[in-house]
């Protein structure tokens, strides 16, 4: 098995045109969350011409809603959300220079062609395993909505921070391809 790949965010083009799906890469730097609640409020936002409370160009997103920090710890535990629900809105902000997002599950045919379009990947977590995933986290501030709770937008610092590719900007899918593979056999 090859070693991962290491990406720092910001991402550029060139950071992503070279990922695959089914490659395992570890994230250290700035990334943010967001789920269906602040997705929809930065859609709208662009939809009425107003500036977004965050840069998304290069950024990389996380659908997480984690919960309530435990003392001395810098999140709760922070496990992937299904990322279908982001679908409405995701290829606007992919538009907008969004190169990564973090979740679990497949998403749409839209928002593929997006990532291809605009050459963006789409990441997914280990669900399940949101305590490990959480000691990847070193530090957590809420950006954007506070009002939403959990759903908040956070800027996350990551060390290590571990996904898989499985939508590339060719438009490979590893959810549709690793199926395929295995129903042959």
């Amino acid at each position: 098995m090859s070693e991962p790949i290491i990406l720092t965010p910001p991402l550029k083009d060139e950071d992503v045109v070279g990922l695959r799906s089914g490659d395992r890469v570890l994230i250290t730097g700035t990334i943010y969350t967001g789920r269906d609640a602040a997705h929809k409020r930065l859609v709208d936002l662009l939809h009425e011409g107003k500036p977004l409370p965050i840069d998304l160009a290069g950024q990389i997103i996380y659908f997480v809603g984690p919960t309530p920090t435990r003392p001395g710890k810098p999140i709760g535990s922070a496990g992937p959300t299904t990322s279908y629900r982001m679908d409405a809105y995701s290829p606007s902000l992919i538009q907008q220079g969004l190169k990564g997002m973090i979740g679990k599950g497949s998403r749409s045919q839209e928002v593929i062609d997006a990532m291809v379009r605009y050459r963006a990947v789409y990441f997914a977590a280990v669900g399940g395993a949101a305590a490990l995933i959480s000691r990847r986290i070193e530090s957590s501030q809420i950006v954007a909505y506070e009002d939403l709770g959990p759903e908040a937008i956070r800027k996350l610092e990551v060390r290590d921070f571990p996904v898989i590719v499985v939508n590339d900007c060719e438009g490979n899918d590893l959810y549709r391809d690793g199926t395929e593979e295995y129903a042959v056999k």
